[in-house]
């Protein structure tokens, strides 16, 4: 596959269409996790936060909370 001849290609789609080729294309490698490789900074995070989390978790904030506190500062900033 030559990638510079399918990236001309791509190009000339309309916006939305390429939205949709990206969302495919994520797709497509998410449905593969296990091709997915982690640098090493990313695992020692990974590792770094479950022990944290193992060792304190009742610091952990829902997703709920965190959403809430988002709107709030956004509608405070406008």
């Amino acid at each position: 596959m030559d990638l510079t001849t399918t990236l001309a290609q791509v190009k000339t789609l309309s916006v939305d269409d390429r939205i949709r080729l990206v969302q495919a294309i994520w797709d497509s490698i998410s449905a593969e996790p296990e091709q997915l490789e982690l640098a090493e900074a990313q695992q020692l995070e990974l590792s770094r936060r479950l022990s944290d989390y193992e060792s304190n978790p009742q610091a952990v904030v829902s997703w709920q909370e965190i959403k809430a506190q988002a709107l709030s500062r956004a509608k405070a900033d406008t």
